[in-house]
């Protein structure tokens, strides 16, 4: 081979060199990675006039692309391309695709919408959302509830009443439980008769002695319980009051309690310091009369509805 033909075949490199023998070899990059390069560089420019780009004075540029949207107001907006722009183009969007199926829903009853399988799917859909954005931060995702703060809704225990009627009336106009608390008026042996008493009706260990004097306190006009829970302490849906014979609990956290004498300390705590956070609001005025009814029908299916 000759001496030019070695030469061709030698690698370049930058004549920097450390060690002795460390040089840095002079390979050119590859053709297309130069120009997949370069047309980046033409996006970008063409980018920064068309969207939002750089600061620019007290502001920044905001591009020549434009976005139509109808705000909350019903007014027609016209704005420069961002994000927030882009959400309400996204949900008028949304509101069209959705508006026949609502006025099915307004014109049909409860059942008709339960029954119709394209209704039925509506619901579900649109009421999953619904439910995530304004009921799920205290019922749970699920409608599970929470215990000693919000109720579970996916079991058959209503304290207001679980047909579409009284679940329409509930989250239109609100809910607001409220139990004295009975450590005000009663001594300590007398709350803790009552206690052992409704443990007793759940079949929870209790002292029977107790249970005799909590039942006599119960139904009499000293603790007078009866007035909300009713003499067969099954309780009243019209004002909220808890059955307390159906082993499901709501503000005691009997469930969460291992021993029997702590289950009852839980019925007594409820008793002594009564209950005033059982508020829900009324959404009547924040969800119209479609998302109402979509959202009554979607409770209504989670599992508990009668």
């Amino acid at each position: 081979m000759s001496e030019q033909n070695l030469q061709s075949q030698t690698v370049q490199t930058t004549g920097h060199a450390w060690d002795g023998d460390l040089e840095e070899f002079n390979n050119p990059l590859p053709t297309w990675w130069v120009y997949t390069f370069y047309v980046t560089i033409v996006f970008a420019i063409v980018y920064w006039f068309i969207y939002p780009s750089w600061p620019f004075g007290k502001g920044f540029l905001t591009g020549f692309s434009n976005i139509t949207y109808v705000n909350k107001a019903g007014e027609t907006v016209s704005s420069h391309w961002n994000t927030r722009a882009l959400l309400m183009e996204d949900l008028n969007k949304a509101d069209e695709m959705q508006k026949p199926y609502f006025s099915k829903v307004a014109a049909s009853d409860f059942n008709q919408i339960a029954k119709d399988p394209e209704l039925s799917g509506f619901v579900l859909s649109a009421g999953k959302a619904l439910f995530t954005d304004n009921c799920a931060p205290c019922h749970q995702q699920g409608g599970q509830g929470k215990l000693g703060f919000f109720p579970n809704l996916t079991d058959d225990d209503w304290l207001y009443g679980g047909t579409f009627d009284k679940i329409h009336q509930t989250i239109t106009g609100g809910r607001r439980g409220y139990m004295p608390a009975f450590g005000e008026v009663l001594n300590a042996d007398q709350i803790d008769a009552l206690a052992n008493y409704v443990a007793s009706l759940s079949g929870i260990a209790h002292d029977a002695n107790k249970a005799v004097t909590g039942k006599a306190l119960f139904t009499s006009e000293t603790a007078a319980c009866y007035y909300c829970h009713t003499e067969s302490a099954k309780g009243r849906q019209d004002i909220g009051a808890p059955n307390l014979t159906d082993k499901i609990w709501l503000w005691a956290n009997v469930p969460g309690a291992d021993k029997a004498e702590d289950k009852v300390a839980a019925i007594r705590n409820t008793i002594a310091t009564g209950v005033n956070k059982g508020v829900m609001p009324a959404w009547g005025e924040r969800l119209s009369s479609d998302q109402i009814k979509v959202l009554t029908v979607y409770v209504h299916q989670l599992g508990g509805g009668k």
